[in-house]
């Protein structure tokens, strides 16, 4: 069941069988959101943490007009709230962007692991400082790239999460958002994300159909976002 966290942690160290198969024993209860249900409700105070097996998911802040910015997505083999943990209330919501399965890690395990199993607390520890390395891409992005580059990096970052975790086919992955949840993640009307849409189209750098989206020209997508994937710390070396 929880094959995409194991991919996850394992592309950056390797795991044991031993922290392998305490991993299996403890993420347990698995359970379907659909698309439009939190996951994790702003001002809980979750007594676990839910890793995403599949699907599309989005931390979020609702501001006092009612309008929404998303502030990360998190794709299968993500940990969606690994720090309510430590934090305890959770000061925004996750939403189910698509049919999302998931499933539990209590606090009370992860807190045993973090007492007895050093190697792999650093592996969850490290999975959280690299949505914190994410986090400033898109702060990055949101302050100084052109809208064109930040489409251009956010389908370069997702194809690359995704392939990590085996989600891909070939140059295409499943991009279920809809059009209103793509202006929320970029900061933008819709307006202004279907002409920019449109500009990246007859660059003919990628295609969006169908809640597909396939990348045509790699590097000229790169290009265009500047992007880097080393804040994403796909390597393997001791951890």
């Amino acid at each position: 069941m929880i094959e995409s966290l194991l991919l996850n942690l394992g592309s950056r160290d390797v795991l044991s069988a031993e922290e392998e198969s305490h991993l299996r024993a403890i993420v347990i209860k698995d359970r379907y959101f659909a698309a439009g249900e939190d996951l994790v409700s702003e001002g809980s105070r979750p007594g676990y943490s839910t890793l995403l097996l599949d699907g599309f998911a989005a931390r979020y802040k609702v501001m006092a007009d009612g309008s929404r910015q998303i502030t990360a997505l998190h794709v299968a083999g993500d940990f969606v709230d690994l720090h309510a943990f430590p934090i305890k209330k959770m000061d925004h919501g996750i939403v189910a962007l698509s049919s999302c399965h998931v499933a539990f890690a209590d606090h009370a395990d992860l807190r045993a692991i973090t007492e007895r199993m050093p190697h792999l607390t650093r592996l969850l520890w490290l999975d959280t400082l690299v949505d914190g390395a994410i986090h400033r891409e898109w702060i990055v992005a949101m302050g100084r790239r052109s809208k064109r580059a930040h489409i251009a990096h956010l389908v370069c970052e997702l194809f690359v999460r995704l392939q990590v975790v085996k989600r891909t086919r070939g140059a295409s992955f499943q991009f279920p958002l809809t059009q209103i949840e793509m202006a929320d993640v970029l900061g933008v009307s819709v307006v202004h994300l279907n002409k920019t849409l449109q500009a990246l189209r007859r660059e003919g750098v990628f295609t969006w159909e169908n809640r597909t989206i396939t990348i045509v020209d790699w590097e000229r997508l790169q290009e265009i976002a500047e992007f880097d994937p080393g804040y994403l710390s796909i390597f393997r070396e001791p951890r």
